[in-house]
């Protein structure tokens, strides 16, 4: 693995609670080569600069002093193709979802392409709710003794680190893109996120949705839009049909 190939990798911690798991983090990460740390919306605010989290990441504190901290989980994967949400919970909608060992392969695929990748990891607490993964691509699991899956934070971002590490080292037959490869030119999460509210808007005014009753059906759209992993061409086409609905209005 090269330090290009870690700068496309984006390691997103939501809402985090205890700076000790935000220190360790940083640690686990810098060991593995890796550094683009995302603090969305933590607990306490400005957690990198707090004595524990600077404890715990021993010799890192240069991953915790260059950490991007943000209330806004769409800006921390907007631009990447591919987004992974980490948790174990099983869920009715939302993005598909894979253990981890099937996940590696796509990390590879879109590092391979020069493509950004987003990992998230929710709150210790809770983990990714809802909302969390309907700006993931899909939801992976890691495989462990169903018993008791319980993994600190820092304990399951070292795993990532590491098999990942190991998995872009060895390249698994995957070479970047040649000239004459057009990249596929995937929609970043938050965009298809703007597409769906534009599609809420404009089935409200054809009256194909209540507002008042809604049932289920934009979860239904978000879950079948999550598993065609669409193109920022077809955004604008489905964009383009939704102010078509808001013209009848």
């Amino acid at each position: 693995m090269n330090a290009s190939q870690a700068q496309l990798l984006r390691w997103v911690l939501v809402e985090t609670s205890h700076p000790g798991n935000v220190g360790s983090t940083a640690r686990a990460l810098k060991t593995m080569g890796f550094s683009d740390l995302r603090l969305i919306a933590p607990k306490i605010a400005g957690v990198a600069q707090t004595p524990e989290a600077i404890a715990l990441a021993s010799g890192a504190v240069d991953v915790l002093e260059s950490s991007q901290e943000t209330s806004s989980l769409d800006s921390a994967v907007q631009g990447c193709t591919l987004v992974l949400g980490l948790t174990s919970r099983d869920r009715e909608f939302g993005p598909p979802a894979l253990n981890w060992q099937d996940a590696r392969p796509l990390v590879q695929a879109a590092i391979a392409g020069n493509q950004q990748v987003a990992l998230l990891f929710g709150p210790e607490r809770t983990g990714l709710d809802n909302h969390h993964l309907s700006l993931c691509t899909h939801r992976v699991w890691l495989d462990a003794n169903p018993l008791y899956s319980s993994l600190n934070l820092a304990q399951a971002i070292m795993v990532c680190a590491f098999t990942l590490r190991e998995s872009l080292g060895e390249g698994l037959g995957l070479t970047p893109s040649s000239p004459d490869t057009e990249p596929v030119d995937y929609a970043d999460p938050a965009a298809v996120a703007a597409m769906l509210e534009h599609w809420r808007e404009g089935l409200e005014a054809i009256g194909y949705l209540d507002p008042t009753n809604p049932k289920k059906l934009m979860p239904r759209l978000q879950a079948l839009f999550a598993r065609t992993r669409l193109h920022k061409e077809e955004i604008d086409l489905l964009r383009g049909i939704a102010k078509q609905m808001l013209l009848k209005k």
